[in-house]
This record gives C-alpha cells, structure tokens and sequence, in this order.
C-alpha cells in the first residue's frame, strides 16, 4: 500500500501547490515558472496531484503547445521522497495530455536541481549543451484595451539608446530615476525611495519629450500622454476629464505618464473670483499625491517656462526631482549630427565645423538645419540632371549645402531664454 493517491488537480489543491512552491524555493533552487504561471496552468491547462488523507504531497503541471509538451512544475514534499511519487505523476501527466498528439515532452530544470530520479525512470533524455533563453512581455494582453483607451502605446525598446549625446543629463536621469524604479528590491535595500513624480523643465525644443519617452522605453513600461487640450472637450469638463484619466492609468501594471506644457494647467493661482483654470490646477495637486500611492507608476511633466508654475505645484512631496534639460554640449551635437547626416556621404562633411558654428541650437533646431540641408542638396542635384556629387562620386549633401542651412535657421533659444534658464537652475533645479 503506497499510503498515497493521484488524482486530477482541483480548485482547492491551491494551497498545496503554494506549500509546495514554497518548499522548492526553501531549498535554495529558484523554479522555472513563476508562481503564477503554475496557478495559471492548473487552472487552464493540465495538472494531476498526489494526496495522502486530502493533503497534497506532489503535483504535477503541464501544458501543451501545438505537438511539443512542457513540464511546467514537479514537486514533492520532504517527507514523501523517494517513494515512487514523481514518477508516478509523469506517467499520470503524459497520459493525460496524451489526445493532445505530443511529439515530445520536455522539462526546464534548475542547473542546481539533483532530484531528477523521477524523469530518468520515465524515459526522459538530459540534453547537452543548450541554452535557455528567456524574455518577460513588460505589458500583459488584458491591459492592452486600457492602454488603448488612454491613447497610450508601448515604446519601441531602443529609444533610450538613441538619444544622440546628452550625457549628463542621461546619467541623471538614468540614476535617479531608471535605475531605482527598474531595480526596487535593491534600492530598497539601500534605503532609495523609487521616484513617482519628476518635473523637467529647459528651453523649448531640448528634447524634453524624448527623454520622457526614453524612460519609458528603458524601464519596458506603456507610456502613457496626457493631453490637456483635448481633455477639455469633454462633458465633464478639464478638471473631471484629468480625474477619470488618472482613475483609468491606475488599471495599468505599470506606466510612465507624460504631460507636456503643463503650466497650461498649474500656472500660477491668482485672482478674485477663482477662475475655472485654479479648479483644474487644484483638482491636479489632489491627483499628485494619490497618483504617488501606487507603485509601478512615474509622472514626467515637462514645463519650457517653470516661473509660471504654482508654487505649491513644485513643493517637497509632490515632486521627488526638477531636472533641467538644457541645449547640447559639443559632444552631444556631434551625436546628433551623425544622426541626420547620411552615411554616403558622412566621411565628406566636415563635422566638427557643423558642431562649431551650432552652438546654441537647439536638438530642434540641429534637425531643422540637416533636414534644409538635405531638402537643398536633393533640389539642387534635380535641378542639375541628377548630378550633385561629392568628390569620391557618392551624391548626397555636402558642407556647404550644411551651412547655408545653418546660416538660414533661427534658433530656437535667445541668448535671454538661454540666461534665464541658467537662473532657473540656481533657483528650483532639485536633483
């Protein structure tokens, strides 16, 4: 008599199988699956049970995908090794998922797990010399309406990568905000408070946007874009339109949420009788906080002209940074310069004299500049009968098609914006 039974898993079998989990993480060996991933497979998939007087002391999940089956799970309790029991729930697996029409059935083990009798005397094969890769999908299939409701998108995952110099303001960000948000139990362990809420203010066209986007590519998290101007239209006016949205972000697992331009709706509160603006801006200092709450989130707002902010908008305990995010240094024009020019022809532009004669541009303006550029060199190669070669034969734009679009653009920032913005720093930067 084994003093044991199998049996096809039910709904109550719950807690067995989180004794066991537990039990197998205990031992110092980390399973494959996520605990999640096993209750997932025994409620849809397949998973069989060993009992003794209704107490689980082994089970067994797998699941079935087209003709290949996977062992998702195998445990048994301390107590109950060595008798038979893992071998018996293998069997029991495969003749279940059997109308299934398996090829094959694998299992992924810990490199540390010795318990493997039980696959041996079934007839499993250990595979030499393969690697196990493994990527987690940052955003589930259920959230996907609600991101789509709110307009917000998942990031292509390169975005950080490609933000052309910027180095300074990239290494801030990155320490301050990516890396304890993307590492929680270690900052944890530090004592660092991952940031909910940060503000970026700089000129107009520093790239303040992108890198709000570039954050949420580097944590992998759906970005979400609140746009005031269209909240406007709705019924329930801006203030309660700006409610229900951040009442819908909060169905996200996780989300960096962007509001561009936002002194349109934290500006400064003056006036007798309160404007209908003031209720927007209160109605947002009441969502600051309760938006704090919730973990797996990140308020970006981006501001060009942070004196008009209210200043209880700016205060300790809203906000955790006030970044500044200025023109390019030399290192990042140059960064950005290679992005816009094209390659056949990068060897012959000479570079260094764009990067000179662009201090003060702008990113904006750099690609407003290289864009002319090419506009320019493509007419004027047209205008020759598709000539307009460089002197290695390689037909593109060249220097002076660069400088004559320089020379003819505007920048975006005055030496005046450029000053005050240095005074903004040395007055609220908070980073």
């Amino acid at each position: 008599m084994t003093g044991w039974r199998l049996r096809e898993f039910h709904s109550d079998d719950l807690d067995g199988i989180l004794h066991l989990w537990e039990e197998v993480r205990s031992s110092s060996i980390e399973p494959v699956y996520a605990l999640s991933e096993v209750i997932a497979s025994c409620q849809k998939d397949h998973a069989i049970v060993a009992v003794h007087a209704d107490e689980v002391v082994g089970a067994v999940v797998g699941r079935a995908a087209h003709d290949q089956g996977w062992v998702v799970f195998l445990a048994t309790t301390t107590s109950w090794r060595g008798r038979g029991i893992g071998a018996a729930l293998l069997a029991a697996l495969e003749k279940k998922m059997a109308p299934h029409g398996l090829a094959k059935l694998s299992a992924l083990m810990p490199e540390a797990e010795t318990r493997v009798d039980a696959f041996h005397s079934q007839g499993f094969e250990l595979k030499q010399n393969l690697r196990y890769f493994e990527r987690r999908i940052p955003v589930q299939r259920q959230e996907l309406d609600s991101l789509s409701e709110l307009g917000g998108r998942i990031l292509p995952r390169d975005l950080w990568e490609s933000v052309a110099g910027m180095r300074s303001e990239k290494e801030i960000l990155e320490q301050r905000l990516v890396l304890p948000l993307a590492q929680p139990d270690l900052a944890e362990e530090f004592g660092v408070v991952p940031p909910r809420a940060v503000v970026l203010f700089g000129p107009p066209g520093t790239g303040k946007t992108t890198f709000a986007k570039a954050i949420a590519s580097r944590l992998e998290w759906s970005f979400v874009e609140v746009f005031p101007s269209r909240l406007a239209a709705d019924p329930r006016g801006l203030a309660g339109a700006l409610r229900e949205t951040f009442v819908k972000i909060s169905d996200l697992e996780h989300a960096v949420v962007f509001i561009d331009e936002v002194e349109e709706i934290a500006a400064h509160r003056s006036g007798e009788p309160p404007s209908a603006l003031q209720g927007v801006t209160n109605e947002l200092l009441k969502i600051i906080p309760a938006f704090r709450e919730q973990p797996g989130r990140l308020l970006v707002c981006a501001t060009n002209f942070i004196r008009a902010l209210d200043t209880a908008f700016l205060r300790h305990g809203r906000f955790d940074y006030v970044i500044p995010i200025g023109l390019p240094d030399e290192a990042a024009r140059l960064a950005i310069w290679h992005r816009y020019v094209p390659e056949s022809v990068i060897d012959t532009v000479d570079l260094p004299l764009l990067v000179r004669r662009t201090a003060g541009f702008s990113p904006a303006d750099i690609e407003f500049a290289a864009r002319s550029a090419s506009q320019r060199a493509f007419e004027a190669a047209i205008d020759a009968g598709g000539a307009g070669r460089t002197l290695d034969g390689a037909r593109g734009p060249r220097t002076e098609h660069y400088l004559d679009a320089i020379a003819g653009t505007r920048t975006t920032v005055s030496e005046e914006v450029a000053a005050g913005f240095l005074e903004d720093i040395a007055a609220l930067a908070r980073v």
